[in-house]
């Protein structure tokens, strides 16, 4: 299947585009961690709830590789998805919006508002190739550039899953004087093996797309969206746990066609194909790029004397969370955090969900959420 051009018109938010719920910060310019500078820097962030005089209720969330700042919220302008964390943001939901100040950026790289290889370079046309390579402590170094622009000079909590369990334990170990707890889910202290591989075929795929065009496909009227679906076929096959797909699908052939000797898909192919097409509506593939390579880079042990100096330095409350069924980020690896930290917190997440267990199992990540909040 061909992704049509009308696929790639809403993937990135584009300045003059509807805002939604967004705001927007200039934190002027980034020196990355390989080397150069980004010379401006624009963050998209929203946020709930009310920042006490003191500072002290200030809560990051931290989205996933295909995440935004829309933590919670209706589909809208501005906004092509509802909120992907439903139910944990408000008055009285495990992050109690009458209690503490939320904020969710979307990250460096991205393509929701925030600078990224879709945005405009200083010369007016988008980064697209040239955007440079960042790490997961380039985005976190922005985000404590926000930090600070918003009178927030330590968290109260910082949370995520996935990618953005990634950023949290970076925000513990990099910048633990900034913060008071974190709470890292499905997430390990460095990308494994592993996560490398099954990253490294996503990235030909996008790459090897005829529209890539070398990165520089902004305003082309092509895009690497047929790579860009490849890539998610791939990703989402090891979000979910196999047991899942074959209780889901089983050999079902989707309805109406015939996939043994006659052209048609089984169910669980159009099931990952449903998915690829989601992507291309919402997504850029420069930004599926930048953030993959930046996951790549993630190690909180690099240039700290390994991971469990680095987990050292963190004198906060840690807990970390795993998802039973997890095949990209195994229980083990959260298991392994909490073995090198001693007084870290663990807490399993059962699940049939595979790694999406950790957006799927709202009860169960809230209530491990109301517990770090209250940890003393």
């Amino acid at each position: 299947m061909t992704a049509t051009p009308d696929l790639w018109d809403g993937a990135t938010w584009r300045p003059g585009d509807p805002p939604g719920d967004r705001q927007f910060l200039d934190v002027g310019p980034v020196a990355l961690e390989r080397g150069g500078t980004l010379p401006a820097v624009t963050v998209a962030y929203e946020t709930w709830g009310t920042l006490s005089p003191s500072g002290d209720n200030a809560v990051l969330v931290e989205h996933a590789l295909t995440g935004d700042s829309h933590v919670v919220g209706d589909v809208g302008p501005g906004h092509p998805t509802p909120g992907w964390w439903p139910g944990l943001v408000g008055p009285g939901a495990p992050l109690d919006t009458d209690r503490f100040f939320v904020v969710a950026t979307n990250v460096l790289g991205g393509c929701q508002g925030t600078t990224g290889p879709s945005s405009d370079a200083p010369d007016g046309r988008p980064w697209g190739g040239r955007f440079p390579y960042t790490t997961i402590r380039d985005q976190v170094a922005v985000e404590a550039a926000v930090a600070d622009r918003l009178g927030i000079g330590r968290w109260h909590t910082v949370l995520g899953g996935s990618m953005g369990g990634m950023r949290a334990l970076e925000w513990a170990t990099g910048r633990p004087d900034r913060v008071e707890r974190a709470l890292v889910l499905a997430a390990s202290a460095a990308a494994t093996a592993d996560q490398v591989a099954w990253c490294r075929p996503q990235l030909l795929a996008i790459r090897s797309d005829p529209s890539y065009q070398g990165g520089d496909y902004y305003g082309t009227g092509r895009a690497p969206l047929d790579g860009l679906g490849i890539a998610r076929r791939i990703a989402h096959t090891t979000y979910r746990h196999e047991a899942e797909l074959d209780d889901r699908f089983g050999r079902r052939p989707r309805s109406g066609e015939e996939p043994i000797g006659g052209g048609g898909r089984f169910d669980v192919e159009s099931y990952l194909d449903h998915h690829a097409e989601k992507l291309s509506r919402r997504f850029d593939a420069g930004s599926y790029l930048a953030l993959s390579e930046a996951m790549n880079s993630h190690d909180v042990g690099r240039d700290r004397g390994g991971v469990t100096e680095a987990l050292r330095a963190f004198d906060g409350h840690l807990h970390v969370a795993g998802v039973t069924t997890d095949r990209l980020y195994p229980l083990r690896l959260s298991e392994e955090i909490a073995d090198r930290r001693p007084g870290t917190a663990l807490t399993v997440i059962d699940s049939a969900h595979g790694h999406d267990g950790f957006l799927v199992e709202t009860a169960q990540v809230g209530a491990v959420i109301r517990t770090v909040l209250d940890a003393r």
